[in-house]
């Protein structure tokens, strides 16, 4: 049985790709904050969480994330920018994924296929952008795009049969979506996942860096 690996399992779109992957008959280990302790602005913690895992992972899937952090939300304006913000927002939407990427990579065996993906959103994509607002999750979103892309390339070299990339859900109904998404129609949980599933496993090496929407079409960075 192939084993699948889900951080941030405990959200809206985390625990649906975990079932959707035990319906495609993986053997499946969740981790998440709540449930494990594992957070992913902590590099201590995604490591000590990491490092009790043994065997072989060929699909790792990052779903964690967030839109609102604590006191922050979303700006509309230059005039509710907030380093602060900005700092929060990097460090769970950005260097978080690439920090599991980072002490995934042992987990992942290098002599057969092997996915990995984290969520991203298409409000990171810089070509995409013609709204404005929403500065410091934007701004995360793309260097998660970045930095994924950047990490492929250096995986490729150890990993040859690896899919690396970033992936976006779709307008979702959860609690990251649900203050947000005005009149923008909202797909449930399990329809996401399996959407996602679906353009994981089409996805070739040859794509390995991408970003990718839940139709499988690439979006702009």
């Amino acid at each position: 049985m192939e084993q699948a690996l889900v951080v941030g399992a405990s959200g809206g779109i985390g625990a649906a790709v975990a079932l959707a992957l035990e319906g495609r008959g993986y053997g499946v280990t969740r981790l998440s904050r709540s449930a494990d302790g594992v957070d992913v602005t902590d590099e201590t913690s995604v490591q000590t969480c990491l490092e009790r895992l043994e065997g072989r992972f060929t699909t790792v899937f990052v779903t964690t994330g967030a839109l609102n952090l604590g006191p922050y939300r979303p700006e509309k304006s230059l005039r509710a920018v907030d380093p602060s913000a900005f700092a929060a927002q990097f460090a769970l939407n950005a260097t978080g994924p690439l920090l599991v990427l980072k002490h995934a990579l042992r987990l992942m065996p290098r002599d057969e296929p092997v996915r990995f993906a984290a969520l991203s959103a298409r409000v990171g994509s810089i070509g995409d952008n013609h709204l404005g607002g929403w500065y410091a999750y934007r701004a995360a979103k793309a260097a998660l795009n970045q930095l994924i892309h950047t990490a492929a390339i250096e995986v490729a070299r150890s990993h040859p049969h690896s899919v690396i990339v970033t992936l976006h859900p779709g307008t979702v109904d959860t609690d990251l979506t649900r203050d947000h998404r005005g009149s923008h129609a909202a797909m449930p949980p399990a329809e996401a996942a399996a959407h996602l599933m679906t353009v994981l496993d089409k996805l070739t090496p040859a794509q390995t860096g991408g970003f990718y929407d839940w139709q499988g079409k690439s979006v702009p960075w």
